[in-house]
């Protein structure tokens, strides 16, 4: 066997946290893209970063690797279900006004085709289908380098005030 290594370090999330209720959902991603505010660990640990945000739609890259392998000698779809609910999530933050956050309710997933680790970088946009005060919903697609489509997502987030 060849062991492989992977060094994963991250900032302290409680900054983001502590500054998201002062800002617009926007204002906050923007506020990430441009370094001002540390990402989430969840990005680091999964290779992942927010790219795009604009009202309604925010897009995710992603760069899979072997240590995102399944028994199988695949990307686990756990890999591909985040990446869509990180994307499906903050299309819907986009949309909120400062004091206001959200929560996956529901997710659901449908997997088109396997991934490798040659198959990134994969590109994944989500897309606010319905705004709403309490309940938001949201549309998401991943592909891979060739273009190709690998996965789609379709979800529900509640929407809630934050202080």
């Amino acid at each position: 066997m060849t062991e492989r290594k992977r060094l994963i370090t991250w900032e302290d999330p409680a900054v983001g946290a502590a500054a998201m209720p002062s800002m617009s959902g926007l204002e906050y991603l923007h506020s990430m893209m441009g370094k001002k505010l540390p990402p989430p660990p969840m990005g680091e640990l999964l290779n992942m970063t927010l790219t795009e945000a604009e009202p309604g739609t925010a897009t995710f890259t992603c760069q899979p690797d072997e240590s995102h392998y399944n028994p199988i000698g695949a990307v686990h779809g756990g890999l591909v279900c985040t990446l869509l609910d990180s994307a499906l999530g903050c299309a819907v933050q986009t949309t909120l006004p400062k004091g206001v956050g959200y929560t996956s309710i529901e997710i659901k997933v449908n997997y088109l085709r396997s991934i490798r680790a040659g198959s990134g970088p994969l590109t994944c946009v989500g897309v606010v289908s319905k705004a709403g005060s309490r309940v938001a919903f949201a549309d998401g697609t991943v592909t891979d380098a060739d273009g190709k489509l690998v996965a789609t997502a379709t979800g529900s987030l509640l929407v809630f005030p934050i202080s």
